[in-house]
């Protein structure tokens, strides 16, 4: 089980289904994306971020590997603009 701080679910286990909402606001209007599939692994991975002036010229993004139910395998970089959803 892993805790996901301040998103819309708390906890995700591998295994589980889970339906990701983003949404990438613009500047007169939001896009929204849906995908839906089984998580294989939460973790949090550092990314080149020179322009955050972070340690190292690293940033720590929340990611979420999730299988499709075509078998397509997806990374998702999570942020406050993202809402988990179990499936049962």
């Amino acid at each position: 089980m892993t805790e996901l701080p301040g998103h819309a679910v708390t906890t995700i286990t591998p295994g589980s289904r889970v339906r990701v909402t983003q949404q990438f606001p613009q500047v007169d209007q939001v896009w929204t994306t849906t995908i839906e599939g089984t998580v294989i692994r939460f973790r949090q991975a550092k990314t080149g971020a020179w322009f955050a002036h972070a340690h190292d010229d690293q940033l720590w993004l929340d990611r979420l590997d999730l299988r499709k139910e075509d078998g397509e395998i997806v990374t998702l970089n999570l942020d406050r603009y993202s809402s988990i959803e179990p499936l049962g």
